[in-house]
């Protein structure tokens, strides 16, 4: 899961600083983006744009991603569980993406050459980032993966801390023949 989390990630920002390079650099639609003078990309615009687009990727990925594990953890097949977590993650990352897209492209029109650049590259990575990694990619993966995508080496899992984010436990199997409904948990004794 992190593997192809920060892949897609790299996907989104290699694609937006590929389309900023296009049009600031190579003059590509120019005048549609308002660009009247192209020239060498700033140096500050990638470091700026991995910083914003992994926020962004990361906080979409668990959107989606996070559905998908519980209804995973809760019995349903992997390919069932990805169309479930889609249905209830995806109206939320695309409702998230919009309004990032909107406030990142009113920055296109601004007058200052490198306030244009970062919005437009900002607004293209979500877009790419959102609708064509998140929404596409992401579950396309998860799915031929099958069973497969939500593993987890053993060596990790003991020395992670157990945090029961979907509730796991609660399907645990019931308490066992003897034990008698005997509490696990720690009594507390008066003084």
């Amino acid at each position: 899961m992190p593997l192809k989390a920060t892949l897609g990630f790299l996907l989104s920002v290699i694609a937006a600083l590929g389309a900023v390079v296009a049009v600031f650099q190579w003059g590509w639609l120019s005048p549609l983006v308002g660009v009247e003078e192209t020239g060498p990309i700033m140096s500050m615009m990638p470091i700026f744009m991995v910083g914003g687009v992994f926020g962004l990727a990361m906080d979409y990925e668990v959107f989606l991603v996070t559905r998908m594990r519980e209804a995973f953890v809760h019995g349903e097949r992997p390919g069932q569980a990805i169309v479930t977590g889609f249905r209830h993650g995806a109206r939320v990352v695309t409702a998230a993406a919009i309004i990032m897209i909107s406030v990142f492209a009113g920055f296109i029109g601004s007058s200052e050459p490198m306030i244009k650049m970062m919005g437009f590259g900002l607004a293209i990575a979500v877009s790419f980032d959102a609708f064509v990694v998140r929404m596409a990619i992401v579950p396309a993966v998860l799915s031929l993966l099958g069973k497969a995508a939500w593993w987890l080496p053993a060596w990790l899992d003991r020395i992670l801390p157990n945090v029961d984010v979907e509730g796991e436990k609660l399907n645990a199997a019931p308490v066992a023949a003897g034990d008698h409904g005997a509490s696990t948990e720690p009594q507390l004794t008066r003084i």
